[in-house]
């Protein structure tokens, strides 16, 4: 699943009008929108809930129309609970169905859009953290020929940490690779412009913690190497004069999408 995934992506952005990313989160919210209100129109159970809606407007009348007769607003607010709690319960499942794949393929997704890959020539850190503040001062890098060392490295005893700066001077996909005790690590760095996979950081942690910072495989268990990681520099994407973070703006669109779906569609939601 991830590498179909992964795959599909690469096809989308492979095209010219797609590697750009507002195209492409735009192009995304159209398509989930639709699968969304596609998915809770066959998924939910559509006649209960447009009595449900119908209730609650009923009752939201009777608040309106009688607000001088406390008793009879009283007893409407508490039918709007009831309705409200009638209206989540039809409504949770097809949910549900939908937001716990939507929340896979975000976190997919961030690998290519939260981040911007490398600019060339332009520095950017490395840093190692290590199992024991004894391995701090055992660490060496060996790097590709692309890329070079722009200043010493920083050594954080404290935090069991190495920080090298460093400079790509050619776009590409490289592997660093971080030497200690006579085992090697490698970790994955991208220099390019556009839209490209990036993980942030490699690991030695089990799967679940590595689901939204890292998409290597993890570093071995017992390595004196715990994390790996490259400082990316974070993405934002300029619309309507704003600039957002594309998760937001992928909501933002994907909901207004669906609503107008829905309404183009007849489904209740």
């Amino acid at each position: 699943m991830p590498l179909l995934f992964k795959h599909s992506v690469c096809a989308l952005v492979g095209g010219s009008l797609l590697a750009s990313p507002l195209v492409l989160v735009i192009a995304l919210s159209l398509v989930i929108g639709l699968v969304m209100v596609v998915v809770f129109r066959y998924t939910s159970d559509q006649k209960a809930i447009h009595i449900a809606k119908d209730h609650l407007k009923a009752h939201l009348l009777a608040v309106r129309l009688y607000q001088d007769q406390l008793s009879v607003v009283v007893r409407a607010y508490g039918r709007i609970l009831l309705g409200t709690g009638r209206y989540i319960r039809l409504a949770f499942m097809p949910l549900l169905i939908v937001i716990v794949p939507m929340t896979y393929m975000i976190v997919q997704l961030d690998w290519y859009l939260g981040y911007s890959p490398i600019a060339q020539s332009v520095p950017f850190l490395l840093k190692v953290k290590t199992a024991s503040p004894e391995t701090v001062t055992d660490i060496s890098l060996e790097l590709p020929s692309e890329i070079a060392i722009s200043a010493p490295a920083v050594h954080v005893s404290a935090d069991n940490e190495v920080v090298w700066r460093l400079v790509a001077a050619k776009n590409g996909a490289y592997d660093i690779n971080v030497a200690s005790a006579g085992q090697t690590f490698a970790k994955r760095v991208v220099v390019d412009e556009g839209i490209s996979r990036i993980s942030l950081s490699r690991l030695r942690a089990p799967y679940w913690e590595r689901l939204f910072s890292s998409s290597e495989a993890a570093l071995p268990d017992g390595s004196p190497i715990q994390a790996i990681a490259v400082t990316y520099p974070a993405r934002d994407i300029e619309f309507a004069w704003v600039e957002w973070n594309w998760i937001v703006l992928f909501f933002v669109l994907s909901l207004v999408a669906g609503f107008v779906f829905k309404s183009v569609l007849g489904i209740e939601i």
